[in-house]
């Protein structure tokens, strides 16, 4: 019975809500994990479930060393499918929606610093179709602060050279418009003319903009090794993934002035209290100089 109504939940968020499959494919696993462990408890009806079988899942997530990020999301989860139930009638009512999610602190984001992002960029030195794609990668990060998710399902009907944006699909399939700069697009269309002569000498035509050497539609996992290399390439010691170009980006608008809505559509927030981890940054940043320069500071 479990099983069905997992199922029929999957079904509203692909029709209703409109989810990635990369949003559905980690519903299904915490969802199943969750009902194994209601399980353990002699509990196989979703309307059996009480506050005592709620407070016992949460003990073995943490004694099993979950972080609270990840407890957080998982009963998120938990009370999406409750309240999914509760909908259809299954259910009485959502337990899990008076269950507090663990207070997690808001860690200010790894990002480059400009000299850090140029000698990030430079690194690609080559002209080779793989030098001239990772090196488009890393501008297109940088240039617009798309998520690497959102980069991976780039198409190059995307890209408007003549406007000089891109159009985004992302979470939830939304789709918006970002301005790219003009270094960026310059290198991606040096890129495109080898990439076009690549795939044509195999036979294979597809709208992918970035691909490997087999010509396929590159993953997020290879586009995190490709910036792990450069990263070591360049001698840059941080700990940098693509989330943190785009924390980069995000970080340099602000410092030059940019108007926070602007970067929350740019970054395609929902709510603009996402973005506004980044003032802290910049704040940090004005209170050092402040103390750096002022004689009273």
């Amino acid at each position: 019975m479990i099983k069905k109504h997992i199922e029929d939940f999957i079904l509203h968020l692909q029709i209703e809500k409109n989810a990635s499959s990369y949003t559905i494919q980690n519903y299904k696993i915490d969802l199943r994990q969750a009902f194994n462990l209601f399980a353990e408890m002699k509990i196989f009806e979703a309307g059996k479930i009480d506050r005592f079988h709620i407070r016992n899942y949460l003990s073995v997530l943490q004694n099993n060393g979950y972080e609270k990020t990840s407890i957080k999301r998982k009963l998120s989860v938990l009370r999406s499918f409750f309240s999914f139930l509760v909908r259809e009638r299954i259910v009485d009512k959502n337990l899990f929606i008076n269950i507090r999610s663990p207070r997690i602190e808001k860690k200010i984001p790894v990002f480059l610093d400009e000299n850090e992002i140029k000698t990030l960029l430079e690194s690609p030195k080559g002209t080779t179709l793989v030098d001239l794609r990772d090196k488009a990668i890393l501008e297109t990060l940088y240039a617009t602060g798309i998520r690497v998710s959102e980069l991976v399902f780039l198409n190059v009907q995307d890209l408007d050279f003549l406007g000089e944006m891109i159009k985004i699909t992302g979470k939830g399939r939304k789709q918006r418009l970002v301005p790219i700069g003009s270094v960026a697009l310059e290198i991606l269309k040096d890129y495109l003319s080898l990439r076009e002569k690549h795939l044509s000498k195999k036979k294979i035509f597809h709208n992918a903009v970035f691909i490997n050497v087999r010509g396929g539609r590159l993953t997020t996992r290879s586009i995190c090794r490709i910036i792990n290399r450069y990263t070591k390439l360049s001698g840059i010691k941080k700990c940098i993934t693509p989330h943190s170009l785009r924390h980069t980006f995000a970080t340099h608008l602000l410092n030059a002035g940019c108007n926070l809505r602007a970067v929350q559509e740019m970054l395609g927030h929902v709510n603009i209290s996402t973005t506004q981890i980044y003032t802290h940054l910049s704040t940090s940043r004005i209170k050092k100089t402040y103390e750096k320069t002022h004689p009273r500071a």
